[in-house]
């Protein structure tokens, strides 16, 4: 068995929580599927996380928002009446990626299953406290931050 922050990988490959409230106490097992409409759905930003970009499709998320954060240059995902969230769906992330990605987000995000539209449910992160009345503009990220959001990436994946 492996560990990561807030959980262990087991014999089967499920990643299984030991922090209440993080997971629940639920397991992903390599294969599930992560929806990401921030900063994740950049090519840039995963090879420097997890050394390679996952297969993604495009899909939409209804009653969800993807949502500005005051003071940070990436965004959260919030519920919203009529709101559509764009992203992509990543798939096959294996046990050691999906550790990295959940050590990667904070703790102001849970880790919840989503449907998008008539598609199976997939994993995505929900962010849980203050967000701005604004969307997050990924257009304006790539033009004024991704480089350095990269560069951060990639500190604070030598520091893990």
């Amino acid at each position: 068995m492996g560990s990561w922050k807030g959980g262990v990988v087991d014999e089967s490959g499920a990643m299984v929580s030991t922090e209440p409230g993080r997971r629940g106490g639920r397991s992903i097992a390599d294969g599930d599927r992560l929806f990401v409409y921030g900063t994740l759905q950049f090519p840039e930003v995963l090879v420097e996380l997890i050394g390679r970009c996952p297969e993604s499709v495009a899909v939409e998320l209804t009653g969800w928002r993807v949502a500005a954060l005051p003071g940070r240059v990436y965004p959260g995902l919030v519920p919203a009446a009529g709101g559509v969230a764009r992203g992509v769906v990543l798939s096959g992330l294996d046990a050691g990626e999906w550790a990295v990605l959940d050590a990667f987000e904070g703790d102001e995000y849970e880790l919840r299953r989503v449907r998008p539209g008539a598609a199976p449910s997939v994993w995505t992160y929900v962010w849980t406290s203050v967000v701005t009345q604004d969307d997050w503009d990924a257009e304006r990220f790539v033009a004024e931050h991704v480089g350095a959001f990269v560069a951060h990436c990639a500190e604070w994946r030598r520091l893990l």
